[in-house]
C-alpha cells in the first residue's frame, strides 16, 4: 500500500472559509438588532407621565403637543436609580409596606451629601403640582432682588386654584410674594412672580434652563404655579434634587421654615396672618419645611425634610394618595426610616450640575419639542452600542474576504506551476 501523503500545517489551513464567512453575515443582523431591543424603557412611565384624567394639558389652539423629554442614556444619580421596583441598600431593612408603597414614586435622600438612602421609582415621569414651585423659586432668586417690589394685578388675582389673597393694585415687596407663594402654596403668587421675571413664557424657560442646568432631565415645567398643562413632567429624583439646591439658598430655607407670616392687607385695613400648610414643619420634630402639590392629573405631591442628629434628610413622593393616612404622614414614616438607617448607607446620588451639554438647556421649553442632545438615548448609528458592533462585524468580514482572496490567488498560481510544469513533461 502506498504511503498516505502528509499533510503539513499549511495544507491543513487551505480549509474551504466560505462556512465562517457564512456564519458572520448570520450574526451581523443580531448584533444590529439586539442593542435596540435592550434600550425599550422597562418602566411604565420612563418617559411620559400617565394619561391626563382631564383637558387641562390640552395644548392652545395651533400649538403641538409637546413631545415627551429624552431620556438619558445612562440614569442621572447612578445606574440602580432607573429601577422601578423598590430600591434599598443591602444588608439593610426596607421600609414598612404601607411607607413604601405610599406612592407612585419616592426618593429618601441625605440632603448635605445627597446619598439618596433607598427610593422607588425615582425617575418616573410624574407631575409636580405645587412642588413645582420649588423650582419657581430657586429661578426668582437668581432672577430677582428680594427687597425689589411688585404690584399685584387682577390677572394675578384670577388665577385658578390655591390663593394667598394678593389685591389688584397693592404693592409687595418681592420677599413677602416668595415667601407667601412658599408658605401657603399661592398661584397668584407664582403667577406675580413670573410676571416680575419678564413674564409666564419668559419664566418658563427660565425654570427649564435651569432645571436642566443641575441635572434635572426629567423636569419640564409648563406652568410657574404647578397647574397641570401641555409636557409638565418632573420625577421624584428631580424634586429632591431642585429641593436640595434650593436648600443652599438661606432665603428659600428662612421661607419653607417659618411657621406664620404677615401679608399686606386692604388700604385702611391690618394686615392678614398667613401660615405654613407644611405639616412636617408644624408636627415632626425636627421639621425643616418642605412643599405640598395637588391636582387631578398630578395627585398628591409631597416634599419634607428634617434634621436629627446631625443629619438632614428628605423625602419626596410623588403620585401619592392621602388613604389610610395623609400623603405627609407618609412622609413622616419615611424619614423615621431614613434616621434609622446607618450613614454611608447608599443606592444612588444626588447630582448637582448636568451630565450633558447645557445647549440642550432650551429645549425644555413647554411650547416646543426638545430636540436629541448628548447624553439621551439616540437611534444614530454611532449613538449607541449598535455602531460599535457593527464596525466590528464589518472588519471581520472585511477580513475574511481578504484571507479568501489570498488563498485562491496563491491556488491560482499553483495551478498555473502545475500546468506549466505537466506541459514541459509532454511538449
Amino acid at each position: 500500500m502506498p504511503p498516505r501523503p502528509h499533510r503539513s500545517a499549511k495544507s491543513r489551513a487551505k480549509k474551504p472559509f466560505w462556512p465562517v464567512l457564512a456564519a458572520l453575515l448570520v450574526t451581523l443582523p443580531l448584533l444590529t438588532t439586539a442593542p435596540a431591543a435592550a434600550q425599550a424603557p422597562a418602566c411604565p412611565n420612563a418617559e411620559a407621565p400617565p394619561p391626563p384624567v382631564d383637558t387641562s394639558e390640552v395644548p392652545p389652539p395651533g400649538q403641538p403637543a409637546p413631545t415627551p423629554i429624552p431620556v438619558p442614556e445612562t440614569p442621572v444619580g447612578g445606574d440602580r436609580m432607573a429601577d422601578c421596583a423598590l430600591l434599598t441598600a443591602p444588608n439593610q431593612p426596607a421600609p414598612p409596606p404601607d411607607v413604601a408603597n405610599a406612592a407612585a414614586g419616592w426618593v429618601l435622600a441625605d440632603l448635605d451629601t445627597g446619598e439618596v438612602l433607598a427610593a422607588k421609582d425615582a425617575h418616573a415621569r410624574q407631575r409636580p403640582a405645587s412642588t413645582i414651585k420649588v423650582l419657581t423659586a430657586l429661578t426668582a432668586l437668581r432672577e430677582l432682588k428680594l427687597e425689589d417690589t411688585l404690584v399685584a394685578t387682577q390677572e394675578d388675582a384670577n388665577q385658578e386654584g390655591t390663593r394667598i389673597g394678593l389685591l389688584p393694585g397693592m404693592t409687595y415687596t418681592v420677599g413677602q410674594v416668595f415667601q407667601a407663594m412658599l408658605m401657603g402654596s399661592g398661584n397668584d403668587a407664582a403667577h406675580a412672580l413670573a410676571v416680575k421675571m419678564g413674564g409666564v413664557p419668559a419664566t418658563l424657560e427660565k425654570m427649564n434652563a435651569l432645571a436642566a442646568e443641575i441635572g434635572a432631565l426629567d423636569t419640564r415645567a409648563a406652568t410657574p404655579s404647578g397647574l397641570d398643562g401641555a409636557g409638565m413632567s418632573t420625577s421624584a429624583y428631580d424634586l429632591a434634587t431642585v429641593f436640595r439646591m434650593a436648600m443652599r439658598e438661606p432665603a428659600f430655607a428662612n421661607a419653607i421654615a417659618t411657621p406664620m407670616m404677615f401679608l399686606p392687607g386692604a388700604p385702611g385695613q391690618p394686615p392678614f396672618q398667613l401660615w405654613s400648610d407644611n405639616q412636617v414643619l408644624r408636627n415632626y420634630p425636627g421639621g425643616l419645611g418642605g412643599k405640598t402639590g395637588f391636582t387631578d392629573d398630578a395627585r398628591h405631591t409631597f416634599i419634607g425634610s428634617a434634621q436629627r442628629d446631625g443629619r438632614r434628610l428628605v423625602a419626596v413622593m410623588v403620585r401619592g394618595e392621602n388613604s389610610p393616612v395623609r400623603l405627609s404622614h407618609q412622609a413622616m414614616a419615611l424619614l423615621d426610616y431614613g434616621f434609622s438607617l446607618p450613614r454611608g448607607t447608599v443606592v444612588g446620588e444626588l447630582v448637582t450640575t448636568s451630565p450633558r451639554a447645557p445647549e440642550v438647556a432650551p429645549a425644555a421649553r413647554a411650547d416646543m419639542p426638545p430636540p436629541a442632545g448628548e447624553g439621551v438615548r439616540d437611534s444614530s448609528f454611532f449613538g449607541t452600542l449598535t455602531g460599535p458592533l457593527v464596525l466590528l462585524a464589518i472588519a471581520l468580514v472585511a477580513v475574511a474576504g481578504a484571507v479568501l482572496l489570498r488563498r485562491r490567488r496563491a491556488q491560482l498560481a499553483q495551478a498555473r506551476r502545475r500546468a506549466s510544469a505537466e506541459s514541459a513533461e509532454h511538449p
